[in-house]
C-alpha cells in the first residue's frame, strides 16, 4: 500500500479544525464554525460578536495566542 502524503494546506486545515474542537469543548471559546469559503466564525462568548477568520492559519494563531495567555495567567509551578 502506498500512502500519499496530504497536501500542506489540507493538513493546516485539518490542523485547524482540530484545535476549533479542542477550543470549544474546552471553554476556551463559545464557538467555532468553518464555512464553505474556507474562513471560520468565531464566538468567543456567548452573545458576543463574531469574528471572522480568514483561513485556517487564523484558526492555529488563535490557538497559540490562547495557548501563551493560559501560560503566562497560571503562577509558574517549576
Amino acid at each position: 500500500m502506498v500512502s500519499h502524503p496530504i497536501p500542506p494546506s489540507r493538513h493546516m486545515a485539518t490542523e485547524a479544525a482540530a484545535w476549533a474542537t479542542v477550543l470549544v469543548r474546552r471553554h476556551l471559546v463559545y464557538a467555532m464554525v468553518p464555512v464553505p469559503t474556507g474562513q471560520w466564525l468565531v464566538q468567543q462568548v456567548p452573545n458576543g460578536p463574531v469574528q471572522l477568520l480568514h483561513g485556517p492559519a487564523s484558526v492555529l494563531d488563535l490557538a497559540a495566542t490562547i495557548q501563551r495567555q493560559l501560560r503566562t495567567a497560571r503562577p509558574d509551578s517549576r
